[in-house]
């Protein structure tokens, strides 16, 4: 059998599926009965071994012999791969194996040779994804829900890419509907110097946008009761959507389209597809409305799209949108939600299926609630927005960098407390602070090899035997899998968490491991294999804070 050159888990598990095929084959087994894919794990104890597999439990019964018997087949043959250094049966038929240090040490090798691309993958470079995200309604600062979503969607829309998909970053700007009216109201009241609205909106930021567009039109005041609504509505929408953007950008996220839920109705677009929903009997009328047969479609009730009065229900924009994403050519559309739509995941997948789409095409994601806690309590209010915390207070209290590490670290599946006084630290116990430490560290060391004279090119990766460059290097390896995992699950908290265990292998490798010479000392060839492996753990934390949109710090 030919050696392969392992370079990551993929390979090694490449290798063995290969191996265990050939071993069936040379045993008059079926070997068409073992699959291209194979578990390759890293067993809790080093000294089983740098990996394991249960190649030959999952296989064995099928191909009429013992689990052992098959492990041991496959030991030998693995054993004559260069790539592997030792292979043992252990219990009822694990395979451990051990990597030669030169095949394993490749890995850092190709870190380097690939640089900002490495943990890169191609699993949707045949899709075109809409991937909508926060789409707060533009009636006041965006709250920590939305803060959430924007530090996950754009996250997530960076993995995605980084897994070779065309991403499309888009805000639904909600400006259609009864919150827009009572937004309205609530900037006249200010502006005529009265009490907020029943159902308005009631902080700080409400008088300053109404001063500021009384500032701007004087006469404003003076217009009839409807060319002054429609002017506060312009201006008042306007202006409040300005300072969302503003944020997001200083946030670190930014959108390719601001689809406003308003064009579909003045475009006709959600006329256009009652019709073709009524000519398609997907439409049924009931006691005056007009209802969604979403029922047939896995939703847990049909939904009213034309109410009785011939008003459209809210779900009607959006259908109308559904068809929107879709005729610009989108093949995955995923829409990231607050806790509250739950049942959005149903309805709009039954809306895509009653037009024809395929409903596994629609894919909505959950968040969980988000409070910010001080000194072990739960800040109740922002002093600005009156009712909720915002992004901005999020900012001010710990910074961007933070902000976004501490929203993407956690399952958006879960409530999350941040700890204002933990993520303003700069501590080891600051999990952002901890990554970006062990950047800067590198960056110093990288600075302090080129002094002593190191020279990378003289790396030779058989001499990285020592147990914490093994294991520094295998968790190099898992990146890629890292990424393709957050990508197909959508869950960009792996890519910090991992960036965590990285930085956590590099400074007990740091702290083991003599990199640079000492003074008075030649650069050998362990230094510079050393050094190596410490350029690319640099490389693979640089990457993985890219992909959460958090800065690489070249000094603390």
């Amino acid at each position: 059998m030919l050696a392969l050159l392992v370079m990551t888990p993929s390979d090694l598990a490449e290798l063995i599926a290969q191996t265990a095929k050939q071993v069936a084959a040379d045993h008059n087994l079926e070997a068409d009965r073992i699959g291209d894919k194979v578990t390759v794990e890293r067993p809790r104890n080093p000294e089983h071994g740098d990996y394991a597999t249960n190649v030959a439990l999952v296989h064995a019964k099928q191909l009429g012999v013992s689990p052992r018997d098959f492990a041991t087949w496959l030991v030998v043959a693995l054993e004559k791969t260069s790539a592997i250094d030792t292979a043992d049966v252990a219990g009822p038929g694990f395979v451990n194996i051990t990597l030669a240090a030169d095949a394993q040490g490749q890995i850092a090798a190709n870190v380097l040779a690939q640089g900002e691309k490495y943990g890169s993958n191609n699993r949707y470079s045949d899709q075109k994804v809409n991937l909508e995200f926060v789409s707060a309604n533009p009636t006041g600062p965006i709250h920590l829900g939305g803060t959430r979503w924007a530090a996950v969607g754009d996250s997530l829309g960076r993995i995605l890419s980084f897994s070779g998909a065309a991403v499309t970053r888009e805000y639904y700007f909600n400006d259609h509907g009864n919150q827009i009216n009572n937004f309205v109201d609530s900037l006249i009241a200010a502006a005529h110097g009265k009490p907020t609205p029943e159902n308005g909106y009631g902080g700080a930021y409400i008088h300053d946008i109404a001063t500021a567009i009384v500032a701007e039109q004087p006469e404003i005041t003076s217009l009839p009761d409807e060319q002054q609504r429609e002017a506060f509505r312009d201006r008042g929408t306007t202006m409040m959507f300005d300072h969302i953007k503003r944020t997001l950008h200083q946030f670190g996220t930014d959108f390719d389209v601001f689809f406003h839920e308003n064009s579909l109705f003045e475009s006709g677009a959600v006329d256009e597809v009652i019709a073709t929903l009524k000519a398609n009997e997907k439409l049924y009328n009931a006691d005056g409305a007009w209802w969604l047969r979403s029922t047939d479609y896995g939703d847990d009730k049909d939904r009213v799209v034309l109410k009785s009065n011939g008003e459209a229900a809210y779900i009607a924009g959006d259908i109308a949108y559904v068809v929107n994403k879709f005729e610009r050519g989108h093949t995955l559309c995923i829409y990231m939600l607050g806790a509250d739509h739950h049942g959005y995941i149903a309805r709009l997948r039954a809306a895509a299926a009653a037009l024809g789409y395929d409903p596994q095409q629609v894919e909505v994601l959950i968040g969980q609630m988000v409070n910010l806690v001080k000194d072990g309590e739960i800040k109740k209010m922002s002093k600005r927005a009156g009712t909720v915390i915002t992004l901005d207070d999020l900012v001010e209290a710990i910074g961007v960098d933070a902000a976004r590490y501490a929203l993407i670290r956690s399952s958006v599946d879960q409530s999350l407390d941040i700890d204002m006084d933990l993520w303003a630290s700069q501590s080891n116990d600051n999990p952002v602070y901890y990554v970006q430490y062990a950047h800067a560290r590198l960056c110093s060391l990288a600075r302090r090899a080129a002094e002593a004279g190191v020279d990378v090119t003289a790396a030779d990766y058989a001499l990285a035997t020592h147990e914490k460059e093994g294991d520094l290097i295998r968790t190099l390896g898992e990146f890629p899998q890292v990424v393709l995992a957050a990508a197909e699950l959508r869950e960009p908290h792996r890519i910090a968490r991992y960036a965590e265990m990285l930085a956590g292998r590099f400074h007990r490798f740091y702290d083991s491991c003599q990199i640079l010479p000492k003074a008075g000392e030649e650069a050998t060839p362990l230094h510079a294999t050393r050094f190596a492996l410490a350029l690319a753990t640099r490389q693979v934390l640089a990457n993985a804070l890219r992909l959460v949109g958090v800065t690489a710090p070249e000094r603390m």
